[in-house]
């Protein structure tokens, strides 16, 4: 009987044996499914912080920018006040009126700039294709080429973007056949 149980004991001993590892494999297995469960949160929180940022961005653009039809509206009128301050000889009666157009003209600009519009004025300077088109060209051979000689109708820009490029006549020298 003795021998019983000893080998009984040993059985059990070996049973207990198996249960243990049996356990550190569970326990092992578990303690890399919760790993994988953390990195997947990390993962997860990067995503929602990454996509709030974004968010964030976009609503700070659209409020930055929800002047800007608006004002694409109102350029139109402001180059009207322009032309119509642009008159010459004009009789006493209508200069009561200009100086009346004028008084509009500059609070409108003003509110313009408030709400940070800027014009763009590149008379002299190089053609800068992100702030003008050209609708002319003229050959000076007394300016650099590629020189903005003049605004023919205003550009603004809005809050550091570009909402009207201006429209410029340049200078472009043409070279002669004899000239290469």
């Amino acid at each position: 009987m003795t021998e019983e149980k000893v080998n009984k004991e040993e059985v059990k001993e070996v049973k207990k044996e198996k249960k243990k590892n049996k356990d550190k494999e569970i326990i092992e297995s578990l303690l890399n499914d919760n790993n994988e469960l953390q990195e997947k949160i990390k993962y997860l929180q990067a995503d929602m912080i990454n996509y709030r940022k974004r968010k964030d961005e976009e609503v700070q653009n659209m409020l930055k920018f929800a002047n800007q039809d608006l004002i694409l509206e109102i350029l139109p009128i402001v180059d009207n006040f322009e032309l119509a301050l642009k008159g010459d000889n004009l009789s006493d009666e209508l200069q009561n009126y200009l100086a009346g157009f004028k008084i509009m003209y500059t609070r409108l600009v003003e509110v313009l700039k408030s709400f940070g519009v800027e014009e763009i004025n590149r008379i002299g300077e190089e053609f800068d294709p992100n702030l003008e088109q050209v609708l002319l060209t003229e050959e000076d051979k007394e300016q650099p080429n590629d020189i903005v000689l003049d605004v023919l109708q205003k550009g603004y820009i809005l809050k550091g973007r570009v909402i009207r490029p201006a429209t410029v006549k340049i200078n472009k020298i043409l070279e002669k056949e004899s000239d290469k």
